[in-house]
């Protein structure tokens, strides 16, 4: 019995031709789709570079357990929305909870050139981007990307996060 491809393809230039062109078609369709998110680029470099190093100050804090430097970069009116624990609007709740679950326990790494940050006018910035975070007393276990989102608002010139969203 013959197989339906070689019914199509043996020796049948028309269908060769109608394959190809419907692959060349899709290809060319789904790069469009994908060409339609162009890559972030700071529309304010130095708010960009400005919620960097506010991100760094904070993790940096995070990663050495100075409770102190994250209690003056969390504002009172915090949410904060993780995927897995859900909706905290205690800072001094997560607080508690950084202190008995993530010092010297968790490093948190962010991932190099994933932070985009726009500004919100009257309020502060969004950072959103990707980080790590490594469990040190479970070395072997991989770390994967995860994505977050950072609202910062600025008082009296002074930075402090009023809303994230983890995910895992």
């Amino acid at each position: 019995m013959k197989q339906l491809t070689d019914f199509f393809f043996d020796g049948n230039l028309f269908w060769k031709i109608v394959v190809y062109l419907w692959s060349l078609l899709t290809s060319l369709f789904t790069q469009a789709q994908v060409n339609e998110i162009q890559p972030y680029e700071a529309k304010d470099v130095k708010l960009h570079q400005e919620i960097v190093k506010m991100d760094s100050i904070f993790f940096n804090a995070y990663n050495t357990c100075d409770l102190k430097v994250q209690e003056e970069l969390i504002s009172e009116d915090l949410e904060f929305y993780h995927d897995n624990g859900g909706l905290s609007t205690s800072k001094k709740e997560l607080l508690a909870a950084l202190k008995k679950n993530i010092c010297n326990k968790v490093k948190r790494t962010l991932i190099k050139g994933s932070t985009e940050v726009y500004a919100i006018p009257g309020y502060g910035a969004v950072q959103m981007g990707y980080h790590k975070f490594f469990n040190k007393l479970e070395p072997n276990q991989k770390s994967i990307p995860s994505r977050f989102v950072t609202l910062w608002k600025k008082e009296k010139n002074k930075w402090a996060i009023t809303r994230v969203i983890s995910l895992h």
